[in-house]
């Protein structure tokens, strides 16, 4: 431990000193992310403690977790905001720098792992060794898959009741359709786990319990068949008993693993195949490389509560997970010319980073995340941001260890850090070298599914609660704040119920405004179901010049309506979808991600000149915004642009907007406008006894159910239900149950509403009885 503070203190010191410290090879970035209660922080705290970052092991129950630093964090014992960190690990010899973001597991914060995962190299996702792959450790996962994520399973909670490795990775197999090699086996199970068998080694870790898990035992796997020394180590006995291992056992899974990582390597299967013995160099070598490649995903086990399995699980992510030369090139946009370029990892590139997190922080303000792509950027200097064409001074450079801070000169290619001094910069926003400009991909957000009506509480409140809530919006891009036209009110809209009593929490003590909040409203959406055509015609005569804009539309319900992978959908599949629609080659499209919105431009021969085009899409984008039976936004839709006419005189971008927003309006009406609602992936665990109550209190909410299974002793139900069905769903399960049941929920799609419901619901908003 002394050994470590003292490497510590040296990297500081050079730190200090101009230049780089750890080579690009030698950084990892990684996420720790995993469902709600699998141990993320936990995990870090004891990989802050063994690399000598903390000096004593932090407690999530405790509420004494250097990760969980908000006071909401620490009374309610789950992870809100992610958390950087950045520590430094040996490994034969040679010092690694890790820089480790702490996600959220819960449903809510689901953004916090978004924008993590968009700029991080590689992962461990974590799973509890009793449920395996849960609700969230799937959302994550999707998470991962789209960014091309390399990752590393981290099986933990070994020292639970009913835990069972054989499980997870069963589950990681079915549920999230991955190929996990165990590169371990846990020596033992619940109250007699006492470390891990290593198969690449053939060795055996035990943690010794009264060194918190700093120092453990290592000796060759061939002793735990000698019957002298298993008999001379109770604890070793009565592991191999817990977990039934036996050498058949051992070298049966062995050989399984072997195989497995030689199928997945052209270079060493021939090898393997001529019954050559593959050596430890060679296979490490071979699983980094199918890793990086998303082949094979390496698990290891452990109990972090325990301070088993951490060491090896550092090794792991210096062994396996790439490093920022060992990811492709980031690519971007010339602002200039609208050309793609590619910018590598290298201090010599010229400068270029995207902002993935913003935080208001007390003590020095705004504060900016950014992950540094290439180049070179020292405090003081100046960067720009060519989405708002603004250049901003970067006043101060931070190296974060969650809320805390140590003021560093410069970062180079590969660093994550934090930016003191920019004004106008977004999450998702490019800052780089204003004479090499370039616009990195930004990041995806989902839109929020719940609102409630917010007013401040006095008059001296109003001000107040509207720059807080500037401010949290600035933070968080899933909250959102709008009024209400018909009403006035102001409402708040984010991903589920806790989040917006976070965000009303957060409002009180931090910005001190204290407000009244209504009951949650679901955040329907409107789409169509048949395909329709209109004309939309604006013609205003006054004493001067006129007004007179036309165009005629084809509007057609989108194929995919019931689902959100639009979102993910590529230019490719966007472009065949466009020619199904039309039925042919011909015409430019263009695809607004925010309300799945198509718009198909087929004007011929001149119709309506070019510069009225865009008046007409953005009409049909404003009309969007309210639909025509309760004024949801509507979502899903494509429209053809295919005829129109103008006025040499009188013709105007206003009119043709206009024109537009009519044409829309009216096809809508004639192409069967339906009521659209969030539904959500919920996962019930109950104990058997409590089972008919469930399902019962289930049906009743509309749900629909997607299957039943027995997990450790308890039953786990799988239904699909509306949102609107769902609130204060927690009380009501636990006065069902005895507060024996516990459940997850996140969103899945949106699906039709019911006819009658959707008529009753279109007369509330409209105020009918």
């Amino acid at each position: 431990m002394a050994e470590a503070v003292a490497n510590r203190a040296g990297e500081k010191k050079a730190a200090g000193a101009s230049g780089r410290v750890f080579k690009l090879e030698d950084t990892r970035n990684i996420g720790i992310m995993a469902h709600i209660d699998a141990g993320k922080t936990t995990s870090t705290e004891r990989i802050l403690f063994y690399t000598g970052v903390t000096y004593k092991i932090g407690s999530v129950d405790e509420g004494t977790a250097t990760m969980d630093w908000m006071e909401q964090e620490r009374e309610r014992g789950i992870t809100i905001t992610s958390a950087a960190t950045t520590a430094s690990w040996d490994r034969f010899g040679k010092k690694y720098r890790v820089n480790i973001i702490d996600t959220p597991g819960h449903v809510d914060f689901t953004v916090e792992v978004e924008r993590s995962l968009r700029v991080l190299d590689g992962a461990v996702c974590v799973f509890d060794s009793v449920a395996g792959v849960q609700p969230q450790s799937e959302t994550v996962w999707r998470q991962a898959d789209k960014y091309r994520v390399p990752r590393i399973c981290f099986v933990n909670k070994m020292d639970r009741m009913g835990a069972d490795f054989d499980h997870v990775i069963r589950t990681i197999k079915q549920r999230l359709g991955a190929r996990p090699v165990p590169l371990q086996f846990p020596l033992g199970r619940e109250d007699n786990f006492i470390g891990i068998i290593d198969f690449l080694e053939q060795k055996v870790v035990v943690w010794l319990e009264e060194t918190l898990g700093a120092k453990f035992e290592i000796f060759e796997v061939e002793k735990l068949w000698d019957k002298a020394f298993v008999d001379s180590r109770p604890d070793v006995a009565a592991a191999l008993k817990g977990a039934a291992i036996d050498k058949k056992f051992y070298e049966e899974h062995r050989n399984k693993v072997i195989e497995y990582i030689a199928e997945h390597d052209d270079e060493l299967v021939d090898k393997y195949l001529n019954g050559e013995t593959l050596t430890l160099e060679e296979m490490r070598k071979s699983i980094r490389k199918s890793t990086l490649a998303l082949k094979i995903v390496p698990v290891l086990a452990g109990s972090a509560f325990k301070n088993k399995g951490i060491q090896p699980l550092l090794d792991a992510v210096v062994d396996y997970l790439p490093s920022p030369i060992d990811v492709p090139p980031v690519e971007g946009t010339n602002p200039d010319n609208d050309e793609t370029e590619l910018r590598r990892a290298a201090d010599s590139e010229p400068f270029s980073a995207l902002a993935f997190k913003i935080m208001s922080d007390p003590f020095v303000g705004h504060v900016t995340y950014i992950r540094v792509y290439s180049g070179v950027l020292k405090s003081g200097s100046y960067v720009y941001n060519p989405a708002k064409r603004s250049r901003e001074r970067i006043s101060r450079l931070l190296q974060m260890h969650a809320n805390k801070r140590e003021e560093i000169d410069e970062v180079y290619a590969g660093d994550i850090c934090a930016c003191v001094g920019l004004k106008s910069v977004n999450t998702g926003d490019t800052l780089c070298d204003e004479q090499k400009q370039i616009i990195l991909e930004t990041i995806d957000f989902p839109a929020p599914v719940i609102s409630v009506a917010i007013e401040p509480k006095t008059k001296a409140d109003q001000d107040k609660l509207g720059v807080a809530m500037q401010r949290l919006a600035q933070e968080d891009p899933t909250f959102r704040v709008s009024t209400e036209p018909d009403t006035g009110q102001t409402l708040i809209s984010g991903m589920g119920e806790l989040h917006l009593e976070i965000i009303v929490d957060r409002m009180l003590r931090e910005y001190n405004v204290q407000a009244n909040v209504g009951r949650p409203q679901v955040a329907y959406r409107e789409t169509i179901r048949k395909k329709a055509e209109a004309e939309g015609k604006y013609i205003k005569q006054t004493g001067g010049r006129g007004q007179y804009g036309h165009c005629e539309i084809i509007l057609h319900p989108l194929p995919s309506a019931t689902h959100e992978n639009m979102h993910e959908m590529s230019t490719d599949e966007l472009d065949a979808l466009a020619k199904e629609i039309v039925g042919g080659p011909g015409g430019k499209w263009r695809f607004d991600k925010d309300h799945r919105f198509l718009f198909i431009d087929k004007i011929v021969g001149g119709s309506i000149p070019r510069e009225f085009i865009a008046p007409i899409e953005a009409g049909i984008r404003e009309a969007l915004d309210s639909g025509i039976l309760a004024g949801f936004p509507m979502v899903d839709v494509a429209v053809v642009l295919v005829d129109g006419s103008y006025h040499d005189v009188d013709s105007s971008e206003m009119a043709f907007k206009i024109a537009g927003s009519m044409a829309f309006k009216e096809a809508c009406h004639k192409a069967k406008p339906v009521l659209l609602e969030p539904i959500m992936k919920v996962e019930v665990v109950v104990p058997e006894e409590y089972m008919p109550a469930v399902f019962g209190d289930l049906n009743a909410r509309r749900s629909a159910i997607q299957g039943t299974e027995n997990r450790a002793g308890s039953n786990v139900i799988r239904v699909e239900v509306p949102l609107s069905q769902m609130f204060g769903y927690a009380t009501d399960l636990r006065s069902r149950t005895q507060g024996r049941a516990t459940f997850t929920m996140h969103f899945s799609h949106y699906a039709e509403v019911p006819a009658a419901l959707a008529e009753e619901i279109v007369k509330k908003i409209r105020g009918e009885k």
